[in-house]
């Protein structure tokens, strides 16, 4: 029967703060690839995707491809459609995940998920931008409020009617104040554009 005994204490301290640990985040530990590899055979880990590892058992549950793409491309930020999943402001079930990343990184090579890219550059790589958990792996993705000003932003994109859904959600759900909104808007040079449907909802 595998078991964590036979990991150690740094590895361990890896899968507390990460649930999903990179093959280059044990490199950097001093952890041989072919460590890991023996522990994976053994069943002492269990690999969930290309170069990532997790503690026998592990669920990456509903948001399995947002999670796989949050640690495979730790530049990227989660937006846009996969976002208003997370926050569970949509009817939508996206086949890919969205993700801004900076105007001036590789476009990453995933073979699974597949990826919606938007470029992104100075403010609006940190605007609304927070910390969340999935399945005990930390994501970074757009808050509530940066998502649907980003909708309304890129809605030649996702539709005009997937970000009037969300906002009504947003009130609704009471998922943040409407002076999170607005300064979100701002943010996204998108008050006019939005206004007449804030003013619809409210």
């Amino acid at each position: 029967m595998p078991s964590e005994r036979n990991i150690p204490q740094v590895a361990k301290r890896l899968f507390i703060r990460d649930g999903v640990v990179r093959l280059r985040d044990f490199e950097a530990q001093g952890i041989a690839r072919a460590q890991v590899a023996r522990w994976a055979e053994a069943g002492t880990l269990q690999r969930v995707g290309r170069g990532l590892y997790a503690l026998p058992g592990m669920d990456l549950g509903e948001h399995e491809g947002i999670v796989r793409a949050a640690k495979l491309v730790p530049a990227g930020i989660v937006c846009l459609l996969s976002a208003l999943q997370v926050h569970q402001m949509t009817t939508q079930n996206p086949s890919e995940v969205w993700l801004g990343i900076p105007r001036n990184a590789r476009r990453p090579q995933l073979s699974w998920p597949p990826l919606r890219l938007v470029w992104w550059s100075g403010a609006a790589l940190v605007a609304g931008v927070v910390h969340t958990k999935l399945a005990r792996v930390s994501v970074r993705v757009t808050s509530p409020a940066r998502t649907i000003a980003d909708c309304f932003k890129h809605r030649s994109l996702v539709g005009l009617d997937v970000a009037i859904e969300a906002l009504r959600e947003y009130r609704r759900g009471r998922r943040g104040t409407l002076d999170e909104l607005h300064q979100m808007a701002s943010a996204c040079r998108v008050t006019r554009v939005i206004q007449p449907y804030l003013e619809a909802v409210v």
